[in-house]
């Protein structure tokens, strides 16, 4: 907030002091430095770049120094493929499942053994296929890099591999150059005189600046960035992985983290493997115990019964049904040109609550345009649009050039219309001198042909033309104020008639790489769905602010140094870096620190970028987003990749990756309440009436249910405003209490059929397959929602899909196909109480939905921790309105300062013009 006062305070004191300053002395033109990243070179390498420039290494010292530091290229590593295979078999619930057939093996139950095998290769292969991950990162880091360089060695100027570069060599840059590595200017020309030139280094992929930055003597320039304008000698300070691009690959290359849906299946995987594993054990011990010295108390046997009710209840297809749903949905973001690259990004997209976004090329265009031109009395914006295109260099490779160029073939009517497209109609220009960097200005002669009037054009710095016509008070002030909100200007002058010596200010244009046309808007929508948008950008502090005011955000943005401040601790920078709406003047490891502070708060964290810096950042996110145009390094760094131009495909992919979590959590919340419900039954029904269902109609009911709900893939989903978040706790509490009361309508079931109608042993048992089959199945129509069943309807192909299993198995219950016949009566009373079981357990969701929080939770199991979070949660809600009203109150200062200002400069340019005539 201060930063923003003290440019409003600024603001107002240059319009209340404009007379006064008239009256004392001519205004000047404020420069803002371009701050520029600061290497650390240590005293010893120092001493190894003092070469004399004339002759360079000698061979013998190279090939020293090559052994030192090694070679100039990014170190390589590759993952095994069997290795990546093999690691799909890994985790809590793929454990619980191999143990599971190396028991089937055991006992000989070939059946079992080749189902549950088969669930795991699929498993495995869905995963393996889907998530060919981006092992070329550091293949593409190494095609930005030069291949071949000039350099001086043994007194003679030679081409040479740059792998082979050294600190201490001199290298020669030139026009075009991609730089071999980080190297330090030396102020000499290539051909070996002293120069006072600057070069133009583009080093937007690099840094995120939008301009080329000027470079002089004893400027460092990167490796891969490129030469714009200008030669010059260099020194080479660092190589290989020492290199700020170098650095970007290491960081790719540590970042190697369990994914956030992993952690969440191996979660509940721990959790059944436990009540499993418990359940299980005491029933194998009691049956050991109880039928000792029988046939039936025999291992292998007991083990039997035990593997059985194992693989019943423990959950054999939530991997392959989760995958199959995120790979369904893959493919609906494929067809909106979103291109998932690691399936579980699917999942994880849902839950993201912050946003961090670079800003050149993926917020801006990444390419100058025009912007409104400051005009002086008598001109408009036709008259500086043609003045600066005559005064353009025709067919120069230069960004500002071509966006003069551009900006008056658009909107110029004379130059859409022109048969010939190298004249403007009705002038033509008999003399052109060029950009000098010495004069920092070009100059046009002209005729008019209509009038046959001679004058001249001149477009350069401001402060070059604004001197060039004697001086002009309110041209400073507001190339001031311009440069104050980051935008570049340029002057633009023409002679007076009759006089080729003497110029008039037309005005100043303006340049600046603008927000994508989208960006606004994507930022808007994204707020909606409760995703936080930070800018996080190499650019200067000031363009930073500018263009996140034409975005519609919050112009708190931090200096990268405050990332790095020693002075603060990790806890306050971390706090406000989440309340900040953006970072400015950052490289690759403050992008990745960021990233880093956000997740340690617990929030899940979308990176979006397109160039070499951001590929850290990316790997290093939640969901590494690469936009259309991207480099290839942030392509394989990345988890997404957009195809279309903007950011408005992200929102497509936020609803549609929520969907899908919503019909994850509903199958997991089913599956979880269907094992504890098994688990329960046959735990106490065994210990209690030592009664126990065969084998077959276990599988059975495995096999038809898991295979039914994987068409809740394509079921219908309510998407949620806010990120998604999988509450375990909760989950799991839902999953005991409905459980429970499945587990007590099991045993309604058991007795009535037992001891009110008196039916023998084989008619339970197809009673109460059909109830297990039906009951526990019918509670995935409740999961679907956190609200109640009939709020969003499932669609058709899922209530066929699921009807459709228990309407065949209740052909089986009352034809007895595999079990006792129990007839019509009792079979479609069965399915008539589980769907009116699952209205009322519907209910009891919805109630533990409504009043579960995690107030309630620190209440209930009152922890130091939750304790601690809640009290933070409460203290940043505070200082989160806090904020708020502050922000307000000081954008309507901003308003009302503006209006002042924007009246004085009419009065002012009013007096003037008067004064004129």
């Amino acid at each position: 907030m201060s930063s923003e006062k003290k440019e409003i305070d600024h603001e107002i004191t240059v319009s209340s002091s404009t007379s006064r300053d008239v009256e004392k002395k001519p205004a000047e033109i404020i420069e803002h430095k371009h701050i520029e990243m600061q290497e650390d070179i240590s005293a010893e390498l120092e001493a190894l770049l003092q070469t004399d420039p004339a002759t360079g290494l000698t061979t013998a010292e190279a090939q020293k120094r090559l052994i030192d530091f090694g070679k100039n290229e990014l170190a390589e590593s590759k993952t095994n493929p069997i290795l990546k295979f093999l690691s799909f078999f890994t985790g809590a619930i793929a454990y619980l499942i191999e143990v599971a057939c190396l028991f089937a093996v055991i006992v000989k139950h070939w059946i079992d053994f080749g189902i549950i095998l088969a669930l795991l290769f699929v498993n495995a292969f869905i995963g393996f296929i889907e998530e060919a991950r981006a092992e070329s990162a550091l293949d593409a880091l190494k095609q930005t890099l030069a291949l071949k360089a000039k350099v001086w060695r043994d007194a003679q100027f030679v081409e040479i591999d740059v792998a082979e570069l050294v600190p201490g060599d001199v290298i020669g840059l030139r026009l075009g150059d991609i730089i071999p590595a980080d190297a330090r200017l030396l102020g000499i020309s290539v051909t070996g005189g002293e120069t006072e030139g600057t070069l133009q280094i583009d080093q937007s992929a690099l840094t995120g600046e939008s301009l080329p930055v000027e470079k002089k003597k004893g400027s460092t320039v990167y490796s891969s960035s490129i030469v714009k304008q200008g030669q010059m000698l260099a020194v080479v300070t660092k190589t290989g992985s020492n290199t700020f691009i170098g650095r970007a690959a290491n960081l790719i290359s540590i970042t190697v983290e369990q994914g956030h849906f992993q952690k969440i299946v191996n979660s509940i995987g721990n959790f059944l493997i436990l009540v499993t594993v418990v359940l299980v054990s005491i029933i194998f011990i009691y049956q050991m115990v109880k039928f000792r010295g029988t046939e039936q108390g025999k291992f292998l046997t007991v083990l039997g019964n035990v593997l059985v009710l194992t693989i019943a209840a423990i959950p054999v297809g939530l991997p392959t049904v989760l995958s199959v749903t995120m790979a369904v949905g893959a493919k609906q973001l494929a067809a909106k040109k979103v291109i998932v690259k690691r399936l579980t990004a699917v999942e994880e997209m849902a839950s993201v609550s912050v946003l961090c976004s670079d800003k050149t090329g993926t917020l801006t265009l990444n390419e100058l345009t025009f912007d409104e031109p400051y005009l002086c009395p008598g001109y408009t914006k036709d008259d500086i649009l043609l003045f600066s295109y005559l005064s353009a260099e025709p067919g120069a490779n230069d960004p500002i050039e071509t966006a003069v160029r551009f900006a008056a073939e658009s909107d110029l009517e004379i130059l859409q219309s022109r048969p010939n497209k190298h004249e403007v109609p009705g002038y033509k220009v008999t003399g052109f001198v060029p950009f000098n960097p010495n004069t920092k200005m070009s100059y046009a002669t002209v005729i008019d042909n209509n009038t046959k009037e001679v004058f001249k054009v001149a477009k350069g710095a401001p402060q070059v033309i604004i001197k060039l016509v004697g001086g002009n008070d309110d041209a400073v002030h507001a190339v001031n104020s311009l440069a104050a909100r980051g935008l570049r200007a340029l002057g633009i002058a023409r002679t007076v008639p009759g006089d080729l010596e003497t110029f008039d200010l037309v005005g100043m244009i303006t340049l600046l790489d603008p927000p994508r046309p989208d960006s606004a808007e994507t930022i808007k929508r994204c707020g909606e769905y409760g995703v936080e948008v930070k800018m996080i950008t190499g650019d200067q502090l000031i363009i930073a602010k500018e263009v996140a005011h034409r975005l519609g955000m919050n112009r708190v943005i931090l200096d990268a140094g405050y990332l790095v401040d020693p002075e603060k601790s990790d806890e306050e920078v971390t706090r406000n870096c989440e309340r900040a709406d953006g970072f400015a003047q950052v490289i690759p490891e403050h992008k990745y620190r960021v990233v880093e502070l956000l997740q340690k708060r617990g929030l899940l964290v979308g990176m979006t970028g397109d160039g070499v810096n951001d590929a850290p950042a990316l790997k290093k996110a939640n969901v590494g987003i690469a936009v259309h145009g991207c480099t290839d390094a942030a392509r394989s760094a990345a988890d997404i990749v957009l195809l279309a131009p903007g950011l408005s495909t992200i929102v497509d992919g936020i609803t549609t990756s929520r969907a899908i979590f919503q019909r994850m959590r509903s199958y997991a919340l089913y599956r979880i309440t269907s094992t504890v419900h098994f688990l329960m039954f046959f735990f106490f029904i065994t210990l209690i009436e030592d009664w126990t269902m065969r084998a077959i109609l276990l599988i059975l009911i495995a096999l038809l249910n898991d295979g039914a709900t994987l068409v809740i893939s394509v079921d219908n989903a309510k998407i949620s405003e806010r990120p998604d978040k999988w509450r375990l706790g909760q989950l799991i509490t839902l999953s005991i209490v409905l459980g429970t009361l499945l587990t007590a309508a099991s045993f309604t079931h058991f007795y009535i059929a037992r001891d009110v109608f008196h039916k023998s042993l084989e008619e339970i048992e197809t009673i109460m397959y059909l109830h297990i089959s039906s009951c526990p199945h019918f509670v995935i129509f409740s999961t679907r929602l956190s609200g109640y069943f009939w709020e969003n309807l499932p669609s058709p192909i899922f209530i066929i899909a699921v009807l459709g299993t228990q309407v065949f198995a209740m052909f089986i219950s009352i034809y007895g196909l595999l079990t006792e016949p129990i007839g019509w009566a009792w079979g479609v009373t069965i399915i008539a109480i589980s769907l009116g079981y699952f209205v009322i357990l519907d209910f009891v969701k919805v109630m533990l939905f409504r009043y579960w929080s995690f107030e309630l939770t620190a209440k209930l199991w009152p922890s130091k921790s939750r304790k601690t979070k809640l009290l933070n949660r409460k203290a940043d809600a505070i200082s989160k309105a806090k904020i708020a009203k502050t922000v307000a109150k000081v954008r309507k200062v901003i308003l009302i300062s503006r209006v002042l200002l924007a009246f004085k400069q009419a009065r002012t340019t009013t007096i003037r013009a008067i004064e004129i005539q």
